[in-house]
C-alpha cells in the first residue's frame, strides 16, 4: 500500500526558520509521493484508506548523510584521542576484520537493524575498502526498506597493513567491478564513491576515481577540513592548492553530487568552493565534540546559502540518532557563538529540524517535507515515554521530543517513500 492517507498533528519545514504545523491534519501519499497536507480530506483522496495516528506528532523521516557502518561495532568507545590517532587506535583496526566475510554479515545485521529501528529513513553510508563486505553492507541495508547510498572505500597510502590497497591500479580495479556488481542490483540501496579522504589516496587513485565517476555517473562522499593535523598534511601534499577543498576539485569531485563531512576549518575560499560547486556539507556535531576536532560555522554556512543536513558520523559520533545530532547542532552552535564568535547567532530548532530533514533530504531529491511532490518519507513519533501535563504547543511536543528521545522505540510508524517499514 503506496496510496494513503495519515491523521495526525503533522509538522514539516517549509524553509530553514519556518515551520507548518497542522493539528488534525491529512496527509496524503499517492504511489509513494506527498499529495500536501489537508484541514480536509479533498474530494479528489477520498477513496484512500486513512490511517488516524489521533494526536501523535507526524514528521518527515530523518535523513543522515555521514556514517560509518562498519564503526558500529565500537560506537561509544575510544574517544580518547584527536582524529588521526583515533583512526590508527580504534578506526583502522576495526576496519581490517571485514576481509572476513563472516565477520562483515554478523556486524552489518546488528547495524543494519539498529538503523531500520532508528528515526532515519535515508542515509549515506561509508563501508570498508573490502567490495565483498560492502556488497554485504548493502544486501543488508537493502531489506531494512531504507534508502542509501554505500560507497566502498578507497585508500592506497597511509593505512595500515592489510588496510591499504596495494596500488591505486588495484583500488580502481577493485571499484570498477565492484560498480559492475551493484550499480543496478539493488532498488533502494545505491553505490557512491567514496575516497577516504586526501591523506589516505596518491594522486594516481584519484586521477583513476576522476575517470571512473564520469564513466559511472555516480556521486561521491569523502572528509574535508575536519582536523587541523590532517589539514596540515593535505597541505604538505599539495602546497600549490589554495584550500583542502581545491585539491578534491582538481580532481573534478566537487559538485552538486558530493558530500563533504564535517568542513570545520573551511577556510573563505574553501566555503566560496563549496557554495559555488553545490557540495553539500554534512554535519557531524557530535564526532566534531568527541574526537576533539572543532566547531563547524554552521550559522555561516546556513546564511552564506551552503548545501547543509547532519550527519551522525558513528562511531566518531556515539549515536545514529539524527534527532541527538539535532540537539547537539543547537549545542555546539551555541558553544561557538559563546566562545569563537558572537556575531554567529546559535540555530534555532526550526533550523536544526530543517538540517535533519530538508536541508540533507535534497541530497536525495525532492526529500524531507510534506509539501507536494516530496517523497513521502514520515514518523509517527510515540511520546508515551515522556508524558507531560502543562499545556504545550506542537513545536515545543516536537523540541521536547528531540531532546529526550532515546532511540527507536519511540516510533509508532515509520515510512519510506510510501513503504511502512515500521
Amino acid at each position: 500500500m503506496r496510496s494513503f492517507i495519515i491523521k495526525g498533528t503533522i509538522c514539516y519545514s517549509l524553509s530553514p526558520k519556518e515551520l507548518a504545523v497542522h493539528p488534525n491534519g491529512y496527509a496524503v501519499c499517492v504511489d509513494g509521493v506527498s499529495m500536501g497536507v489537508f484541514a480536509h480530506i479533498p474530494g479528489e483522496y477520498q477513496h484512500l484508506p486513512a490511517l488516524d495516528y489521533g494526536d501523535h506528532l507526524v514528521i518527515p523521516g530523518l535523513v543522515d548523510l555521514h556514517i560509518h557502518g562498519p564503526q558500529y561495532t565500537f560506537r561509544g568507545t575510544g574517544m580518547d584521542l584527536e582524529l588521526m590517532d583515533w583512526l590508527q587506535k580504534y578506526a583502522f583496526p576495526e576496519e581490517s576484520r571485514f576481509e572476513n566475510p563472516e565477520y562483515a554479515a554478523q556486524a552489518y545485521e546488528i547495524f543494519a537493524r539498529q538503523m531500520k529501528k532508528s528515526a532515519t529513513t535515508r542515509a549515506v553510508v561509508f563501508g570498508t575498502r573490502h567490495a565483498t563486505a560492502t556488497e554485504i553492507l548493502m544486501e543488508k541495508l537493502e531489506e531494512t526498506g531504507l534508502v542509501t547510498y554505500v560507497g566502498k572505500v578507497n585508500m592506497d597510502q597511509n593505512a595500515p597493513e592489510g588496510l591499504q590497497e596495494a596500488s591505486a591500479e588495484a583500488s580502481a580495479e577493485a571499484t570498477v567491478q565492484w560498480l559492475e556488481q551493484t550499480a543496478e542490483r539493488f532498488e533502494r540501496c545505491k553505490p557512491i564513491l567514496t575516497p577516504r579522504f586526501i591523506p589516505s589516496c596518491s594522486r594516481q587513485l584519484m586521477e583513476k576515481l576522476q575517470e571512473i565517476r564520469k564513466a559511472w555517473n555516480v556521486p561521491l562522499q569523502s572528509h574535508l577540513s575536519e582536523n587541523p593535523l590532517e589539514i596540515q598534511i593535505v597541505g604538505e601534499m599539495f602546497p600549490q592548492e589554495p584550500s583542502y577543498g581545491h585539491c578534491y576539485d582538481r580532481f573534478g569531485m566537487m559538485d552538486e553530487k558530493t558530500i563533504m563531512a564535517h568542513c570545520v576549518y573551511s577556510s573563505p575560499e574553501e566555503v566560496q568552493l563549496i557554495k559555488q560547486r553545490g557540495v553539500f556539507v554534512a554535519h557531524c556535531p557530535a564526532s566534531n565534540t568527541n574526537i576533539a576536532s572543532g566547531i563547524a560555522p554552521i550559522r555561516r554556512y546556513l546564511d552564506g546559502g551552503l548545501r547543509v543536513g547532519l550527519g551522525s558520523d558513528v562511531a566518531g559520533g556515539q549515536t545514529e540518532s539524527i534527532f541527538r545530532a539535532m540537539t547537539d547542532a543547537i549545542q555546539v552552535s551555541k558553544l561557538y557563538w559563546r566562545l569563537v564568535d558572537n556575531s554567529c547567532k546559535p540555530l534555532c530548532f526550526a533550523e536544526s529540524f530543517y538540517l535533519a530533514t530538508m536541508g540533507g533530504g535534497a541530497f536525495f531529491g525532492k526529500v524531507g517535507s510534506f509539501l507536494p511532490g516530496y517523497a513521502f518519507d514520515a514518523l509517527v513519533l510515540d511520546e508515551s515515554a515522556m508524558p507531560y501535563w502543562s499545556p504545550m504547543d506542537p513545536v515545543q511536543r516536537l523540541e521536547r521530543y528531540a531532546y529526550l528521545q532515546t532511540g527507536g522505540e519511540g516510533l509508532l510508524a515509520k515510512f519510506v517513500a510510501g513503504t511502512k517499514i515500521i
